[in-house]
């Protein structure tokens, strides 16, 4: 397993974090909890020490399985646990949910409890609420690292604005800066990529990635069919629910979905592997999140990082699934940024110049961004 640091931090975090949104079977699809042990066993046992989960996920009961693994197998001091706040707890009160420093002190009381720590090594802001103002949340945040009960904290499906927003007030009033960012990141969903890359990059913050697999479509298990797509699993199931980050049968993911099969069998790799491999090498990502409900998807995830995939095939994979390119981000294309600066040729500063700030392996060296 290799690691990176989170962000401009010093913790140390492997490249391929445990989502464990699968934890527990109260939303009709997940793993119980003996295969939810099975996954949090065979993860550590990889070298894993990167965990996510949320009060949201399974209704609480995510957080106190994994909860009951750490303490069941001492590992406390290995893990980094990470969870995150903004859903709300109890229908009719507004403030059982949002942003607000009044549901944030109540949200991570329960995590703590759930989790059965002391402390939260990253707490993470789950969706902007369109309400609490960024100073507000920044120092709430503060003060929950300053109380102890905290270690790092970040954001999670924002919209950039407001993440750039909250970490200027953070690093202006030297309150606790945000560490990551959040986001659903995929050959299907790369829309961050017009925004995000370059405010995490400039910012200090380190992407964690969630659903790589756009929710299991690129594994390969769904084919297209008249109804929009046939297959077992959530996404299936989910697919008319309403929520866009299930709406994934589209003509245009066909397509990479065949792309990236083809490119597979010339690697003699699975789907999965070549789809977070491609992922977890893109620009300002730290860490891609891999979620599964059977052993043998997290072991298939587990070998994603075990090769390179060569820029041919990178380059094919690249052009079936790049977003179109909108207003005002036709602006920042070649041929306008060439009418900008005469035509002659302005390249960014060589990896050399860059600080050392990642970290692979365990003592292996650091690397340049």
């Amino acid at each position: 397993m290799q690691y990176y640091t989170l962000g401009n931090t010093g913790l140390k975090v492997s490249r391929l974090a445990l989502g464990t949104m699968t934890f527990g079977d109260d939303w009709g699809w997940g793993a119980d909890a003996s295969n939810a042990r099975q996954l949090f066993d065979t993860y550590l046992a990889a070298g894993g020490n990167f965990i996510d989960t949320a009060d949201l996920y399974t209704n609480g009961n995510s957080e106190r399985m994994l909860g009951q693994f750490i303490q069941e197998s001492g590992s406390r001091d290995r893990v980094v646990v990470a969870t995150k706040f903004t859903y709300n707890a109890e229908p009719g009160n507004p403030n059982a949910g949002g942003n607000g420093r009044k549901n944030i002190l109540r949200a991570v009381e329960g995590s703590l409890q759930r989790l059965d720590t002391d402390y939260i090594d990253l707490y993470i802001l789950h969706t902007w609420d369109q309400v609490t103002p960024a100073a507000e949340v920044i120092r709430t945040l503060d003060d929950l690292v300053s109380s102890g009960k905290v270690r790092y904290v970040g954001l999670s499906d924002v919209p950039a604005w407001y993440a750039a927003q909250a970490q200027t007030l953070a690093q202006e009033r030297h309150l606790e800066p945000l560490c990551t960012l959040q986001l659903e990141y995929s050959l299907a969903e790369r829309h961050i990529e017009f925004e995000y890359q370059a405010l995490a990059q400039n910012l200090g913050m380190g992407i964690m990635v969630w659903s790589p697999l756009a929710s299991g479509l690129l594994s390969g298990k769904y084919k297209p069919s008249q109804a929009g797509g046939e297959g077992e699993g959530r996404l299936a199931m989910l697919a008319n629910s309403g929520n866009p980050a299930f709406n994934k049968f589209t003509e245009r993911n066909w397509a990479i979905v065949s792309e990236l099969e083809q490119v597979a069998n010339e690697l003699g790799r699975s789907m999965a592997q070549v789809a977070v491999n491609w992922v977890a090498n893109r620009p300002a990502v730290a860490s891609v999140l891999i979620g599964a409900t059977k052993l043998h998807q997290l072991q298939d995830n587990l070998g994603a990082l075990d090769f390179a995939i060569p820029p041919e095939l990178l380059a094919r994979l690249d052009a079936i699934s790049q977003p179109e390119v909108t207003f005002p981000y036709t602006f920042f294309e070649p041929g306008i940024q060439g009418m900008i600066n005469g035509s002659a040729t302005v390249g960014d500063k060589p990896a050399s110049y860059r600080r050392p700030i990642l970290v692979e392996g365990t003592g292996s060296g650091v690397t340049t961004e």
